[in-house]
Parts: structure tokens; C-alpha cells; sequence
């Protein structure tokens, strides 16, 4: 066990990612690193306090597709520091996941579906997936034509089969087709030059550690932090948005305010 508790953020997050296997380490990376820069790189690691980790629950986006697996990889991080002695308390214990929303009570309508907003990109790879499944479920009527000339139904494990993967893959195309007519492109809309908007492609200037970062503002389903996709609802989103190359914004932080220049928009 370590007992050294001087320790910075910094420095415990990099032992912890070098304990973990290559994959774990890709994956677990970006999210590890952005939960102790929030705090502060040379902030000992001894001062995380409960509300500390309570509250960095509370910023994240509930609708990003990975918001359990952001709370998991954090987690991890804290486990790992009690084991090493750096932590007192058990922090990983007080990193809750928000509570969904109830579902709506039987026979209650639910409202209109709210608009989504896609980048083209990623509007194709939808229609893609949609006209495979089409594919796959015609293939799969000639299947259940086949099946059922068996006269013994009794028995007939393919014939069941088939009906059972057919009514599957209906309800993800329902599904889909549902999600395509919500759907708003995010090119589609009038831009006015070089002001961000979702979709876009940003590199921000880190005006106190001079550092680079490239986001693509993207909708909370498309959110993958490993390829710099970040939700237009997250601080850094909701700081950009609007804005155009040259300005500079800030993010509230518990470290204090985080300062950065727009240097270049991408559409």
C-alpha cells in the first residue's frame, strides 16, 4: 500500500492509468483526466473531499450515451486510491448516478418527440443502419416462408426462430424510423461564418497552461470523449455555443474559472 499522501490529482491519475491494461487505459484516459483537472492538477489528492465527488455527478449530462461508463471509469479511480492508502474515506462510494426520469403511467400519451439534432455524418449512418435492417427482415419473411412448409409445427425450431428474430429486428426498425423523423441537420441550418453551432469542430486555447484542445460539438447521443465528441449540453458546450474564432470563454470550475480562446471553427 502507498502510503504517501501528498500526492497531487495529476500524479494519482497517472498511476492509476498505468496500472490498467492498454484497452482499460484508452478507455478509462480522457474521462480520469478531465474529473481531476476539474478540481485541479496540483490539488492534493488527501483534500478530495464527498461533496467534491458528490458534485461531479451532479455536471455531467445524463443524456450522453455513456453517462454510466463515464460515473464507472471515475469510480474505478477512487477504489483504486483507497486501496493505495491516498484517501481516508471511501470517495468512490459517494459518485451517484442521477435518478431517470419515471415513465410515463399506462394510457397517458407521452408529448411530441423532442427534435434531435445530427450531424450529417452521423444522419447517414442511421439511414445506413435502417436500410440494413429492411434487408434483414424481408430475408427473414423468405425464412419464415421456408419454415413453415415444415407441416410439423410441433418441432419447427427454425420457424420460431425466425418469427422470433423478425419481430425483433420490426421493432428496431419502428424504432428507428421514429428516431429519423425527430431528426434536425445540424448543416442544414443557416450558419453565420465562423460561429459555433452544433456539429462544428473546435480548438480551444487553454489560456493558463497554453494548452490545445480539439472538440466536435455534438448531440448528447452522439457524445464519445475517445474521439473528442463532447454533448452541446456540457460546460465547454454551452460555453462555445454561439460564439465565434477569437473569443475567449470561461467554465466554471471548483479549481476556479477556466479560461479559453476560440482559435479556429470548423463547419
Amino acid at each position: 500500500m502507498d502510503t504517501n499522501h501528498n500526492l497531487s490529482l495529476k500524479e494519482a491519475a497517472t498511476r492509476f492509468l498505468a496500472s490498467l491494461s492498454p484497452e482499460e487505459r484508452q478507455a478509462s484516459h480522457n474521462e480520469v483526466y478531465k474529473f481531476t483537472r476539474w478540481y485541479g492538477w496540483e490539488k492534493p489528492f488527501a483534500e478530495l473531499s464527498p461533496p467534491d465527488v458528490a458534485s461531479y455527478a451532479e455536471r455531467l449530462t445524463l443524456s450522453d450515451a455513456d453517462y454510466l461508463s463515464k460515473l464507472e471509469r471515475v469510480r474505478s479511480f477512487l477504489v483504486y486510491a483507497k486501496k493505495q492508502g491516498w484517501s481516508k474515506g471511501s470517495l468512490a462510494s459517494h459518485l451517484k448516478a442521477k435518478k431517470t426520469k419515471k415513465a410515463p403511467r399506462p394510457g397517458i400519451h407521452r408529448d411530441l418527440p423532442e427534435t434531435i439534432l445530427l450531424t450529417p455524418e452521423r444522419y447517414a449512418e442511421l439511414e445506413a443502419e435502417l436500410d440494413g435492417l429492411r434487408d434483414k427482415s424481408t430475408q427473414l419473411i423468405e425464412d419464415i416462408r421456408l419454415a413453415a412448409a415444415d407441416k410439423d409445427f410441433r418441432e419447427n425450431a427454425p420457424l420460431a426462430a425466425a418469427r422470433e428474430q423478425r419481430g425483433h429486428i420490426e421493432g428496431q426498425i419502428r424504432e428507428l424510423e421514429e428516431t429519423l423523423k425527430s431528426v434536425r441537420i445540424a448543416d442544414q441550418e443557416k450558419k453565420t461564418a465562423l460561429k459555433v453551432t452544433a456539429g462544428d469542430s473546435v480548438v480551444l486555447l487553454d489560456l493558463a497552461s497554453e494548452e490545445e484542445l480539439r472538440y466536435m460539438l455534438v448531440s448528447p447521443r452522439e457524445v464519445d470523449p475517445i474521439k473528442g465528441k463532447i454533448s452541446v449540453a456540457s460546460p465547454i458546450g454551452k460555453a462555445v455555443i454561439g460564439r465565434r474564432q477569437g473569443d475567449i470563454v470561461e467554465v466554471a470550475a471548483p479549481v476556479g474559472k477556466l479560461r479559453y480562446q476560440i482559435k479556429e471553427v470548423g463547419h
